[in-house]
């Protein structure tokens, strides 16, 4: 089934993902800790081992919730509360 790339262990990523095992799996998780979350499948392929035939094999099952977003630049900080009116 799906497999969150950016929760899941080494031992349930070389289970799940076709084309990876225990070595390819545990660089994928290395790589998580050392650079932080995957945003696309196409980061997958930044991990040494992982190529274009190995991504679209599992494209269909990868999910990437918990990447985090980065605030947009230059979005306005939210306002601030309207002082209470005085009587």
């Amino acid at each position: 089934g799906p497999v969150n790339v950016n929760t899941a262990d080494a031992s349930t990523l070389a289970k799940e993902l076709e084309g990876i095992g225990p070595a390819k799996a545990e660089a994928i998780v290395e790589y998580r800790q050392k650079n932080g979350p995957f945003r696309t499948p196409e980061d997958l392929l930044k991990v040494q081992g992982i190529g274009d035939r190995v991504l679209e094999q599992n494209r269909a099952n990868l999910r990437f919730s918990g990447a985090g977003q980065a605030p947009a630049a230059g979005k306005a900080a939210p306002a601030a509360p309207k002082p209470a009116a005085r009587r």
